[in-house]
């Protein structure tokens, strides 16, 4: 078993936390399988050009539990991933989604965002990413970037205000390594030089956090709201 308390000491100080060998190769390469089944290696962008070209997110989400996908269930599951959520989150504590991340060769990864607004600190998604294949600058590029303690600092700074890039940590997760991080904190991805990149993000919430947190997506220039795909602010 691992020392959950201390992991979640760690999260809340950082705002994220990088556990490697947390699953087993057989569910990470099970899962490697089914999500490459649905892609295949050209698959088209489902977000809006506006939303790509002003975000600079070049990632498409599939969700397979809504599809009956049952063995997506085996990281919901499992009693290791369950304890520290709740040692991180307290009790009540409830699944939202679960999301696979794909981007193709050549893409741009995702801008520096936060998953949902930082006006109430007790309202927030925590992702749960679960890596089903090594992430390195040589390989495959796409390394997640994160700016430690920014899950307490408030709104990402905008276009026009000081932003310190030099602070961030570069994540390169091996296959089967989990990273937890807090909605509120800054994070990005790297371009992706290697034939594809994926992750797969289990996403929870806090007991009381709205259902439709992550509606809402604060980048750099702007507000944007997925549901009505439409920019509820410019920010400059």
């Amino acid at each position: 078993m691992i020392d959950v308390k201390t992991y979640a000491k760690k999260f809340w100080q950082d705002g994220f936390i990088h556990i490697e060998n947390f699953f087993s190769s057989e569910l990470v390469e099970l899962y490697n399988e089914k999500i490459i089944e649905h892609f295949g290696m050209s698959p088209d962008f489902s977000h809006s050009d506006e939303f790509i070209e002003k975000s600079a997110v070049e990632v498409i989400p599939w969700f397979p539990q809504r599809e009956g996908i049952k063995c997506f269930d085996a990281v919901s599951e499992d009693s290791k991933l369950c304890a520290l959520t709740e040692a991180i989150l307290g009790t009540g504590w409830y699944e939202q989604y679960s999301m696979v991340m794909f981007s193709k060769k050549g893409t741009v990864g995702q801008s520096w965002h936060q998953d949902c607004p930082p006006d109430n600190p007790n309202h927030f998604n925590m992702n749960r990413l679960i890596y089903t294949m090594d992430i390195s600058k040589k390989t495959t590029g796409g390394q997640t970037m994160v700016m430690p303690g920014s899950h307490k600092t408030g709104l990402i700074p905008s276009l026009s205000e000081p932003f310190d890039e030099s602070k961030a940590v570069t994540l390169s997760p091996k296959r089967g390594s989990l990273v937890m991080l807090h909605g509120h904190c800054y994070h990005k991805v790297k371009p992706v030089t290697g034939k594809y990149r994926v992750s797969t993000n289990y996403r929870v919430a806090p007991k009381y956090t709205p259902e439709d947190i992550t509606d809402i997506g604060i980048y750099r220039n702007m507000r944007y709201q997925f549901s009505t795909e439409s920019v509820l602010e410019e920010r400059s």
